[in-house]
């Protein structure tokens, strides 16, 4: 076997049956900010080693991106994409290009990384039957019944990807997927977020970042995501001021509801002691991680959530919602605490037991970041994906099964 680029082994059985094929990954954004946006960054940068090192030909291309090359962002090794700048009808038109030319290929796989591009994909095997697609899917986008179109072009993927039990249970019950078309892949942290976490005494704090008793949250506070719990949080932070005086909230992440939630701060009284930062560096959020004390996100529309992994990897004990995909990653006793949805007293309780338990904090942070380590590597994540594309070209069948 010989050393490849991107840091693992050439496998020379099988790359001659893997010659002469290509791969088309679809992504909605990949510069963006949200877990939709930092799981497609995984899997491009998953899927860019796995061609590599199979040797086939991969093309990356992203709807919502300014129109261009890109490359993604803190890899190891260059990931480089094209962006259409919401041109619909030439990020169609390119797909097809892309998928249908070259009749040389013995194998076409077009990987559709959100339900919303279910329909180019599947619109493609109209025009060849070589045309492999597998779409994969998030959580709460299919949690409700998707328009026809999408439902049915998600029918007529070969394969459907989803990152928990929740969603895939939600793909059978809710979209009428076929639980032999479905296979659970587990999204994985991100090498370099693990980096910082593993040498946290360098990174520099953002301005504003405060002192005392912290509890984070990390997101994307749009009017069309109130279900990530942010009203709650400021309610039991609330709560909790008369007892715990340096208690201090801090709100990363950007989005159209936040005039709303400063609002919601300032009317309850604690206008001080909620702290909103926007447009962080990558160090910067790993800083704030770093010196949190505890990671909340009471949010009752987790497919997986991302964000938990970045708090585990520092070893952040977590207080979330005990619905959906979340509780396939926090576990109750053993690195956060659950509660019920909707319930901000139960909220302000488990902030208020952890607050003031440092062994408590210390047991469940050390907990996660052992879980996460052991869970969620990027390594897993490839071969995992590695495996599908394996069994979508018939080479053998998946251990991925549910």
């Amino acid at each position: 076997m010989s050393p490849s680029p991107h840091g693992t082994q050439e496998t020379t059985p099988s790359l001659a049956l893997w010659r002469s094929n290509r791969v088309i990954g679809l992504f909605p954004e990949l510069l963006g900010v949200g877990g939709v946006q930092e799981a497609g960054r995984q899997i491009a940068r998953a899927l860019d080693a796995i061609t590599h090192r199979h040797g086939w030909e991969v093309q990356i291309l992203s709807l919502n991106d300014a129109r261009g090359e890109h490359q993604l962002p803190a890899c190891d090794f260059p990931v480089r994409f094209y962006g259409f700048g919401r041109r619909k009808t030439s990020f169609v038109l390119s797909m097809m290009r892309q998928a249908l030319s070259l009749d040389t290929y013995k194998l076409r796989v077009v990987l559709a990384a959100h339900p919303n591009l279910a329909p180019p994909a599947s619109f493609i095997k109209c025009f060849s039957r070589s045309v492999k697609t597998i779409v994969m899917t998030h959580g709460v986008e299919v949690w409700s019944r998707l328009s026809l179109a999408r439902r049915t072009s998600l029918s007529h993927a070969d394969l459907v990807l989803a990152p928990s039990q929740d969603t895939a249970e939600k793909l059978t019950s809710v979209q009428g997927i076929p639980i032999e078309k479905i296979r659970k892949l587990l999204w994985p942290l991100n090498p370099e977020f693990l980096r910082l976490a593993d040498s946290p005494a360098g990174l520099r704090l953002p301005p504003g970042f405060p002192q005392g008793s912290i509890v984070l949250t990390v997101g994307r506070w749009a009017k069309s995501e109130r279900y990530k719990g942010l009203d709650d949080l400021i309610k039991a932070t609330a709560e909790l001021r008369s007892s715990l005086a340096d208690l201090q909230l801090v709100v990363v992440g950007g989005g159209d509801d936040l005039a709303r939630h400063r609002k919601l701060a300032t009317d309850a009284g604690i206008a001080d002691s909620v702290h909103f930062l926007e447009h962080l560096s990558r160090e910067e959020l790993a800083a704030c991680y770093a010196n949190a004390d505890v990671f909340a996100l009471p949010s009752t529309g987790e497919g997986f959530g991302l964000v938990f992994l970045e708090a585990m990897a520092f070893a952040k004990p977590i207080v979330a919602a005990s619905c959906g995909g979340t509780m396939e990653v926090v576990e109750h006793g053993a690195n956060g605490l659950l509660i019920p949805p909707h319930n901000y007293q139960s909220l302000a309780d488990a902030l208020n037991k952890l607050l003031r338990d440092d062994s408590l904090r210390t047991k469940l942070g050390r907990g996660g970041a052992e879980m996460v380590r052991r869970k969620h590597r990027f390594r897993d994540f490839e071969l995992g994906l590695d495996q599908i594309l394996e069994e979508v070209a018939g080479l053998h069948s998946s251990r991925a099964r549910l």
